[in-house]
């Protein structure tokens, strides 16, 4: 088991226009991606994601994910 000393939540949604127009866009992947080597450049490691589905205005759900680094 990896111990790290200290950490570092990300928290990516997915576009409004996109949940309303379209019904669902789904999780900005390479929005996600792109932060993931941003912060790996900076010594940081995935320790644990979540994907989470929140109600949006009245009739919509989106899709969010809680990304939660260590180094």
């Amino acid at each position: 088991m990896t111990s790290f000393k200290e950490y570092k939540v990300i928290h990516l949604v997915e576009g409004g226009c996109g949940t309303i127009f379209l019904g669902a866009s789904g999780v900005p992947i390479q929005k996600m991606e792109a932060e993931l080597n941003k912060h790996a450049q900076e010594g940081w490691q995935l320790a644990f994601q979540i994907v989470e589905q929140k109600r949006f205005l009245l009739f919509w759900k989106r899709e969010a994910v809680i990304i939660t680094l260590g180094r």
